[in-house]
Formats: C-alpha cells, sequence, structure tokens
C-alpha cells in the first residue's frame, strides 16, 4: 500500500499572524465543538458508516502522534513551541498553556506544530532567535526533524506486539483450508490423505524460507512424488503426494495453469504462539517483513513502468478492476478515502486485520516523510545535514538558502497532488478490497 501525502508537514515558511486565541477554557467555543462531534457521530452511525468515522478518528490520532514526536522532542530541546493543533483554517476552540496554544481548527486535514525559527528564511524576534530551532545544535535539529516518522514505527512496533502476543506470529507453513473438485476426478490431495485444517510445514524434510515457497515447490514437481510435513491436531503426519499439471482442468470454471497442482485451497498461512518474552523479536520480525514489503510496493509504483500502468489504470476502466480483481499485479496508488474504507473492511474482518493495515500505514507514513525533499520531514534533515557538511570549523554556521528549493518543492507538491486525485478517483470508482 502506498500513501500519496504527508498529513501535516512542518512549517517550512513563516506563519502569518493569526487572530488572537480564544478565552482560555471558552466554555461556548467548547459546547459548539462538542455539539458538532456529536451530531457527526449521529450522521455517521445513522448510515451505517459508523466504522468508517472510527478509522477516521484512528487516522487524526496518528496524525496527531506524528506532531507530538515533533512538539515533545521540541520542547525537551529547549526550542520554542507556540502553537499545537489540530485542524487548518478559521480557530474553533483553543487554550493557552504557558508559551504555547493548543486548539482545533475548522478544516479536519491533519494537524500542526508551530516551532520558532524552523528555517532561515523566518522572521523571529530578538529574544526567540536563541531558542529558535535554526539555533540548535545540528543533532537536536535532526531528532525533532525526524520524530514523527520515529514516531510512526514506534506506533508500527507497539502494532506488531499487540498482535504477535495476540494472535500469534505469522509463519511460512500454509494452512488448507478445503480440498478442490475436480470434476468427478480426485485429486492429489485427497487421495494423499490431506485435510482440511491441516498445516503443511514442510516438503521433502525442507521447511519453508518464505511464503511462496510451498506454492513454487509443488507447482515445479509434476509428477514428482513428494513426501509432505503436516501438523495436524498437535501431532506431525507425513503424507505421501504427487503433484498432477493442471491443463485440462478447471477450478470454479477458472482453467488451471500447466504447471504441478495438488488441489487444495490454501486459508493463509499459519501463525505460532509467542510469549510475552518473545513478542519484542517477533513483532521486530513482522516489522521487517512488512518494511520490506512496502519498500518494494513504493519502488514499484514510482517507478517509470508503475507511474504508466497508474496512468493506464485511470484512463482506462477495464485495468483498473484488473488491478482490483488482482491484488499485487499491478502499482495502485491510495487515498485517504481508500485506506478509510480498507480500514473499515478490516475492522469487519477482525482485529488481526485491522492490527496489519495500521501497521502497514505508519509504516508508509514513515518512509514516505523521510523522502529528502522539503516540504517533507526528510527535507528539513538532509537541509540540516547540509548545513553541518558546510560549515567549517571556527567559521560562523552556514545557513543554506532553502528559497532555492521552493521550485523543487512546488513540482513535488504538484506531482504529489497529481497523484492523489489518480488515488481519489480510483477509490472512487475502482474500491479496493480486503481479500477473504
Amino acid at each position: 500500500m502506498t500513501l500519496t501525502e504527508k498529513e501535516a508537514p512542518l512549517a517550512d515558511a513563516p506563519l502569518q499572524p493569526e487572530s488572537p486565541p480564544a478565552e482560555e477554557g471558552n466554555p461556548t467555543r467548547v459546547i459548539q465543538l462538542v455539539v458538532a462531534l456529536v451530531v457527526i457521530t449521529g450522521v455517521f452511525i445513522a448510515l451505517g458508516w459508523g466504522y468508517v468515522l472510527l478509522f477516521i478518528g484512528i487516522l487524526f490520532a496518528i496524525v496527531m502522534l506524528h506532531e507530538f514526536g515533533h512538539f515533545i522532542t521540541a520542547k525537551r530541546a529547549g526550542m520554542k513551541v507556540t502553537e499545537y493543533f489540530v485542524g487548518f483554517g478559521p480557530r474553533l476552540w483553543s487554550v493557552r498553556r504557558g508559551e504555547t496554544e493548543y486548539g482545533v481548527k475548522a478544516i479536519p486535514a491533519g494537524g500542526y506544530v508551530r516551532i520558532v525559527g524552523f528555517t532561515s528564511t523566518e522572521e523571529v524576534p530578538e529574544e526567540d532567535e536563541a531558542r529558535a530551532y535554526r539555533q540548535q545544535p545540528f543533532h537536536q535539529r535532526i531528532i525533532v526533524a525526524s520524530a514523527g516518522s520515529a514516531m510512526h514505527f514506534l506506533i508500527a512496533f507497539i502494532l506488531a506486539f499487540i498482535l504477535v502476543f495476540t494472535f500469534g506470529q505469522s509463519t511460512n507453513n500454509v494452512k488448507v483450508l478445503s480440498l478442490d473438485h475436480w470434476g468427478g476426478k480426485t485429486t492429489p490431495a485427497a487421495l494423499a490423505g490431506l485435510k482440511a485444517g491441516d498445516v503443511i510445514v514442510s516438503i521433502d524434510g525442507k521447511g519453508f524460507t518464505d511464503t511462496d515457497s510451498v506454492t513454487d515447490v509443488i507447482s515445479r514437481s509434476t509428477g514428482k512424488q513428494l513426501t509432505v510435513g503436516v501438523e495436524r491436531d498437535g501431532k506431525l503426519v507425513y503424507l505421501t503426494a504427487t503433484p498432477e499439471s493442471g491443463k485440462g482442468i478447471s477450478v470454479d470454471h477458472k482453467a488451471l495453469a500447466d504447471h504441478g497442482y495438488l488441489g487444495f485451497t490454501t486459508g493463509g498461512y499459519a501463525t505460532k504462539s509467542v510469549s510475552v518474552l518473545g513478542s519484542p523479536g517477533a513483532a521486530l520480525s513482522t516489522m521487517w517483513q512488512l518494511i520490506d514489503q512496502e519498500v518494494a510496493g513504493l519502488g514499484q509504483t514510482f517507478s517509470p513502468s508503475g507511474l504508466a500502468s497508474v496512468f493506464h489504470q485511470v484512463t482506462n476502466s477495464k485495468a483498473a478492476q484488473n488491478a482490483v480483481n488482482n491484488p499485487g499485479s499491478a502499482p495502485r496508488p491510495v487515498s485517504l478515502i481508500g485506506i478509510t474504507s480498507l480500514g473499515a473492511q478490516s475492522e469487519q474482518a477482525g482485529l488481526a486485520s485491522v492490527l496489519i493495515l495500521l501497521i502497514a500505514i505508519n509504516i508508509v507514513f514513515g518512509i514516505l516523510n523521510m523522502l529528502p525533499m522539503i516540504p517533507l520531514d526528510g527535507g528539513h534533515v538532509a537541509v540540516a545535514a547540509y548545513e553541518w557538511i558546510r560549515t567549517k570549523r571556527g567559521q560562523p554556521y552556514y545557513r543554506a538558502d532553502i528559497t532555492k528549493l521552493f521550485p523543487f518543492a512546488a513540482l513535488l507538491i504538484a506531482f504529489l497532488l497529481v497523484f492523489v486525485f489518480a488515488g481519489i478517483f480510483l477509490d472512487i470508482t475502482h474500491p479496493l478490497q480486503i481479500p477473504h
């Protein structure tokens, strides 16, 4: 899964002065805000969109945790943080605590934190300059700029810990959901004595190095007798099975390919129980697998062939529907509409599906935010690193002129906007479905 835009970049240009904050604890504004939330919740529930609303709330929480990463690291470094807001645009309600204003704004499109002097172009009062972001040591600037992405990976780790401790760690072993029907012909799986609920753990004494190994071994073993290790009712059973070619055979009115089959439908990959002490390592392993998948997916999506495929899907309805019917066959951008839809589906499918989706979302957010391009967080990290490299010992600290990057930032934003609208269009016209 890919995400087209980060939720709210740190301010990379001076913010214009706004109207004075609402009075601290303004009861009228609070009541209006609560009433609006109650009405919105009621409408969503009445329309049967409760799961959608819940997932939107989860996404907002992720956004604000991202911003909290910037907020807390900047505070701890002694920088001046003046605002921490949910939303953009006109202020609905706010309260000031110390030097920071907290509140809610009218446009629910993310959130932001304002750190004084975040770029070299921002005008900062003389009395605040010493606490400006740009005046802090290199390591502090790197920590603050990357804290949002670090928060995403922390969230992903916590969710992965909950996943593996509650549902077990995914393995490369395959569960047998059911045996296929080949017309009046008995399948090799049935002849071997394979049963629904069995877990295939080895073939010819060898375990599986990845989730495609079982299919690969069976596919290339037409006519070859295999010893299949099966876990059944807590015991290890060995069966003998000989794959047959699928040529001339149809399953559910679909012709099989000309390679080896045993004739069973997989029920996904089996899990193994994990102890509390073993859960951190299992959680990291699960995260690494998802990171590997998401990096490969992002690389494929933003490659020349991937971008051409996305364009083809937008302009060709059949290509778009084929991408939906065959997940993984073609790169597909996913907008917040698509993410919310998948989230609602996963909540109905079960907690494990929700956790896996949220882990993937946080990983994608974390990766994309660290791309070395303004206005993403990685762009600010790159600027800080460039300034540090250019500063010579004994010389004044070098300040990069980030205005030179603005044309590139504009091109990036334009590209991302096109990508966002492509994702929105596809998510509305050809919504993705979670495979069952």
